[in-house]
């Protein structure tokens, strides 16, 4: 078998994928390490692997399992695995993956016991570990709204574990036109706030109904208006001395409360 080098055009074309304009255009991204690759064959996003020739013998589990499904496997050289990583150290195997996120209508909110709403997030390690933390918690979609990072980041990717292939994700710019959707589906409306006049602890009979819950941009929280639209403020109350929680350890604590209202007889 061949090995690309860096200079390959294959590896080169790839590579671009790093850009949002690009894996746009080429309908295309790719998933990096051996978490993300595993999910992408289980879920049958993937079309091709790719392999550091130094690594392979770590990955022959991923690459048995690509050769069954027909799927093409190329062997990289270190500086090629290099120039596809997004990461300082490369992780050694990849998978060309076509993109995930789906439109709102493609999404049955009518049978989502609840589901997670980003407003702007713009981080997208905390982006990634909250797709991580829907899908652990049950959630029936992850949406994200208005200016935000595309899930297909390599750094949201890797952040998701893998559950960016499990959980349907959402890209929505329209802010406005997407909560007006979810109101419509019969979806309670939550924004988590600070200052909230429904502690968390309290909303138990909210969080068994069918919801949905809105989480704000990492520095500005959410908007004033959004937040004021919404049926129910919560909060979560501090015990101890911190200012503030940020978003991913929030959206944690939300979720498990709502996963414990939905699923407790």
């Amino acid at each position: 078998m061949d090995v690309l080098t860096e200079r390959s055009a294959r590896v080169v074309s790839l590579a671009k994928l790093h850009r949002a304009p690009v894996r746009r255009a080429e309908n295309l991204f790719l998933a990096e390490g051996a978490n993300a690759v595993d999910a992408a064959l289980t879920s049958g996003r993937a079309q091709r692997l790719l392999v550091a020739d130094d690594d392979a013998s770590r990955h022959t589990g991923l690459l048995d399992r690509a050769a069954k499904a027909g799927l093409p496997v190329h062997r990289l050289t270190a500086r090629a695995a290099g120039k596809l990583a997004d990461t300082t150290t490369a992780p050694g195997i990849f998978a060309v993956c076509e993109l995930l996120a789906l439109a709102l209508d493609d999404v049955d909110l009518a049978a989502a016991g609840f589901v997670v709403v980003a407003v702007e997030p713009r981080d997208p390690g905390n982006a990634g570990t909250l797709i991580r933390c829907a899908d652990a918690m049950g959630a029936a979609a992850v949406i994200l709204l208005g200016d935000a990072v595309d899930p297909h980041n390599g750094k949201c990717v890797r952040a998701s574990a893998g559950s960016i292939f499990h959980v349907p994700v959402v890209a929505d710019r329209d802010t406005g036109a997407a909560l007006t959707r979810l109101r419509e589906a019969g979806l309670i409306v939550l924004a988590t706030t600070m200052d909230g006049e429904l502690p968390l602890p309290a909303a138990g009979e909210v969080l068994a109904a069918r919801h949905a819950w809105l989480f704000g941009n990492e520095a500005h929280g959410l908007p004033a208006g959004i937040a004021a639209a919404a049926d129910h403020r919560v909060s979560i109350p501090i015990r101890g001395r911190a200012e503030s929680l940020n978003v991913a350890a929030a959206s944690a604590i939300c979720l498990y409360a709502a996963a414990e209202a939905q699923h407790t007889p």
